[in-house]
């Protein structure tokens, strides 16, 4: 007993697809595209991470914070934070 999907599948089996000639030079450009993507990506998280490295080594060890005094010399007395420190 046959049936029609049998009669399909034989028909199928029988002819090549013209959509697949090509699709194996297709498949691998597409995968040498990827590739070269992620080298691009790749190469420019190394080059990033360089910078931060070399940025860093490049400030050296850290300097202590600049201190709290009046700018322009001696502490200001009359300046409103020392006026509300006072107060306390």
């Amino acid at each position: 007993m046959e049936t029609e999907i049998d009669a399909a599948l034989r028909r199928l089996a029988a002819t090549d697809h013209p959509g697949l000639d090509g699709m194996e030079d297709a498949v691998l450009a597409g995968l040498r595209a990827r590739r070269e993507a992620r080298t691009g990506i790749r190469m420019a998280a190394i080059a990033g991470i360089g910078a931060v490295a070399l940025g860093a080594a490049a400030a050296g060890p850290g300097t202590s914070p600049a201190s709290a005094a009046a700018p322009f010399g001696g502490a200001a007395s009359l300046a409103p934070s020392t006026l509300l420190l006072a107060e306390r």
